[in-house]
């Protein structure tokens, strides 16, 4: 797990020292255990590193394998790469570490593009091929390892992060006026390629891209799981869904042991974390560490679940750490929070895990974290309504969308308003492309590709990168989501929710725990945009910066200051939070 960066000239110019020595500087918090640099000709390729696989000098990055001609900067981990070495050693492959990058190379070299579907993991890396000049990036199957690019005719800069790009210099820190619209109104979500800014774009997820010496390029999407009903399965029971479902998962969570680093669990008190906490108590780990963080009450609102944590911590004897931040830590913590987030993101789960993330840091280097349960079960709200909609994407939209394109042209200044909804545009191509065999169906294949990746998954690595933490999220094994995929909506979507999970759950943890009323990770002062809060966040918008940019109309943001409290968004999030987040995140970053 680590940082990673470069520049690549297809001018026959030389990459610049300068702007990777930047760019490095901005990534060392995600790499605190060492960093490397290798330029040749035309590419430089720089990392940070976080030592979790192969904790010697061997495995240290940018590695180079001379005899191959191959070169690599990789951030993530590979948990099936003992058993691809096996393989690779018996082509008659020789390896001089015992980490998983080295496995990268030799598979990239064995098997080319088709490598990227053998690794069971979260991924993103860069490979230089010294005898063709050929560049290959890859990102795995959910986008949880994140890999930005700047793009000019002459040259291709990447990074782990959009705020090291920016500090790399020479980009378009314009803001894109299509990601605009997709940040207000579907929920703070701007989808690749795009990022809030012109001049940034993302590598989409289970994409492999070659990009030839002249600087052309190809995309391969190499996973594309069908969310239809195997005909081979329709006979399987509840039982049998849920003992394959039980079964699935204690193989993912078991594969997110791989380190020659302890691993711990965040552990919220949700049936997600609790499930991880049981089964690896029951393949026989002990002295498991845990971690569970709450806030100050509210408006009434409780800010933590500890009663619930506390619980599984008890039953399985772990080694247990509650973490309770006051209301003026939580201030204190949230220009740290904005500037370790990649692109605005408006969760309150974001100062969360930022804080979670320091507390943890201190104890271990690599955690299990339950992300992605409910995109991949059937978890939200806003699934049972499409049971049997007859437009989904009009029932999506009025369950999920933060405000109409109608509505945002109300409070967006002119110059920012788009003709097409462009992001009703981009959720019907989603949700109507074949394969997805029912509306719900197509919601939870949209949920887990396209919102999953740039909302939940971005701030579990963001958050935890901050403070060199490592985060693994066993529901997006890729070989689950596609068990999950074939199960008919009525197994999921029963007992309100994730209910073949629950099915699976009760046979690990306690009933409590699952049958309780779903709870999220609450951060109550963020809701209800108040005192020095709401002073924070008037300020930004008031600034010459935020006056300069003019984003927003000045009668909304008027309505929004006389009571935040009244605007609250239909997936519970304040609208003033959401303006205010966006100007703060970028007076952050200087932009």
């Amino acid at each position: 797990m680590c940082g990673i960066c470069g520049e690549l000239r297809f001018d026959g110019g030389q990459p610049s020292p300068v702007a990777l020595s930047k760019m490095m500087e901005s990534l060392a918090p995600r790499g605190p255990d060492g960093t490397g640099v290798v330029l040749h000709d035309n590419t430089a390729f720089g990392h940070c590193r976080l030592k979790i696989i192969d904790l010697s000098e061997k495995a240290r990055q940018p590695m180079e394998d001379p005899e191959l001609g191959l070169t690599i900067c990789f951030n993530g981990c590979i948990y099936n790469y003992p058993e691809l070495r096996v393989e690779l050693e018996e082509k008659g492959y020789r390896f001089f570490s015992t980490g998983d990058t080295e496995v990268i190379l030799k598979a990239w070299h064995a098997w080319g593009e088709k490598c990227v579907e053998r690794f069971h993991g979260m991924f993103a890396f860069v490979l230089h091929e010294r005898d063709t000049g050929r560049i290959v990036m890859a990102r795995d199957r959910f986008g949880i390892k994140p890999l930005y690019l700047s793009e000019t005719p002459s040259t291709l800069r990447f990074s782990s992060s959009l705020p090291a790009l920016v500090a790399g210099g020479g980009v378009d820190t314009s803001v894109d006026r299509i990601a605009l619209h997709h940040y207000m109104t579907f929920h703070a979500i701007v989808p690749p390629p795009r990022t809030i800014l012109n001049g940034v774009k993302k590598l989409p997820p289970a994409t492999i891209r070659v990009i030839e010496p002249d600087g052309t390029k190809r995309d391969r999407v190499y996973w594309d799981p069908p969310y239809e009903r195997d005909p081979a399965l329709t006979s399987l029971t509840s039982e049998e869904w849920r003992d394959r479902v039980l079964e699935a998962l204690r193989l993912a969570v078991k594969r997110r042991m791989v380190a020659d680093v302890p691993v711990g669990v965040l552990l919220s008190g949700g049936v997600d974390s609790s499930l991880i906490v049981g089964l690896l108590a029951e393949a026989g780990q002990t002295g498991l560490m845990t971690f569970s963080v709450g806030f100050e009450e509210a408006h009434g609102e409780k800010g933590d679940e500890f009663v619930y944590s506390d619980m599984i911590a008890e039953r399985f004897g772990t080694n247990h750490h509650q973490i309770f931040v006051p209301s003026s830590d939580l201030m204190d913590a949230l220009p740290g929070t904005f500037q370790a987030m990649s692109e605005p993101m408006v969760s309150y789960d974001n100062v969360g895990f930022y804080l979670l993330s320091k507390e943890v840091s201190k104890h271990i280097k690599v955690v299990q974290s339950g992300q992605g349960a409910d995109e991949v079960f059937g978890g939200y709200h806003w699934y049972p309504p499409l049971m049997h909609s007859n437009d989904v994407v009009g029932d999506y939209a009025d369950v999920f969308f933060d405000r109409s394109h109608a509505r945002l042209k109300e409070q967006l200044a002119p110059e920012w308003h788009t003709e097409e909804d462009v992001s009703r545009a981009l959720v019907a191509r989603h949700l109507t492309r074949p394969g997805a065999d029912t509306p719900v169906d197509a919601a939870l294949r949209l949920d887990s590709s396209v919102m999953l990746v740039d909302d939940p998954v971005k701030r579990v690595d963001n958050m935890t990168m901050a403070w060199g933490l490592e985060a693994r999220v066993p529901f997006l094994d890729h070989e689950l989501v596609e068990l999950a995929a074939r199960i008919p909506p009525e197994e999921k979507l029963k007992g309100g929710g994730k209910g073949v999970l629950k099915d699976a759950a009760r046979q690990v943890i306690p009933s409590e725990v699952i049958d309780r009323t779903k709870g999220y990770f609450p951060v109550p002062q963020l809701k209800y945009v108040a005192g020095p809060y709401l002073d924070m966040v008037r300020d930004a918008l008031s600034s010459k910066a935020a006056r300069e940019r003019g984003l927003f109309r000045q009668e909304y943001l008027d309505t929004l200051y006389a009571a935040p409290a009244d605007h609250i968004t239909p997936l519970r999030g304040s609208a003033l939070w959401q303006v205010g987040l966006l100007e703060l995140w970028l007076q952050t970053h200087g932009i």
